[in-house]
């Protein structure tokens, strides 16, 4: 049987760069719908992670976790935002992530005028379920209004850490895609550690990955 000559162009290749990049990411199932060729290597590299691959779910569902085979996503890229409470402490963060190389996406706001951080939260939250940006930090007085505005946001897992503890559990355990800090509850000593901690943790998978699929069951059940 004859193939269609542009059968190759209407499936999307995943390479073994594809791949470590999602391992990078903290990714250990890679999600299939038929619509995909893995590479020879892909598959060996897949192999050699110990990660599995997953039927998709339905694309009228969308995840962030199918945002990782998109060209957009960049773990290098950071999207920062706050209120402005957050305002100064922003900055700071800013110039933290910067020395440490990454890119930094500013979402606002720009001055210490008085605003209303779920626009800011959304802003940070939206970038990251867009694959625009890797990862995303957001700061408000105590940073749980923010938490709260971008979990509303279906696939976003925003965690307020207020310790290096926090931090390492939020990434090891909940795969935690955004952090939140509280400008008024943290100095900057504890910001600076705070945030090493959080770039220097990543998912552990196993046992979490199973209690983080229970929470995405929860939430596709409550899409509306």
């Amino acid at each position: 049987m004859l193939l269609p000559e542009n059968f190759l162009l209407m499936k999307k290749l995943i390479t073994e760069l594809d791949v470590i990049r999602i391992f990078k990411n903290g990714i250990r199932a890679i999600p299939l719908d038929g619509n995909e060729i893995l590479t020879p290597s892909a598959k060996d590299k897949i192999n050699e992670l110990g990660m599995k691959t997953v039927e998709k779910l339905p694309t009228s569902i969308i995840d962030v976790e199918e945002n990782l085979l998109s060209p957009h996503t960049n773990s290098n890229k950071v999207a920062i935002g706050s209120d402005h409470t957050g305002f100064k402490l922003k900055n700071l963060v800013v110039k933290i992530l910067a020395d440490k190389g990454f890119e930094v996406i500013d979402a606002g706001t720009f001055d210490e005028k008085s605003c209303d951080y779920p626009d800011f939260a959304f802003a940070v939250a939206s970038k990251v379920k867009e694959g625009i940006a890797g990862w995303g930090i957001i700061i408000d007085a105590t940073g749980n209004p923010s938490a709260i505005t971008a979990n509303k946001v279906h696939g976003i897992r925003a965690a307020n850490c207020y310790n290096e503890f926090t931090a390492r559990s939020a990434r090891e355990h909940n795969n935690a895609n955004i952090l939140t800090l509280g400008a008024k509850a943290l100095g900057e000593e504890t910001v600076k550690s705070i945030i090493e901690a959080w770039l220097g943790s990543k998912f552990e998978g196993g046992r979490h990955q199973k209690r983080l699929d229970k929470i995405s069951a929860i939430e596709r059940r409550n899409l509306k």
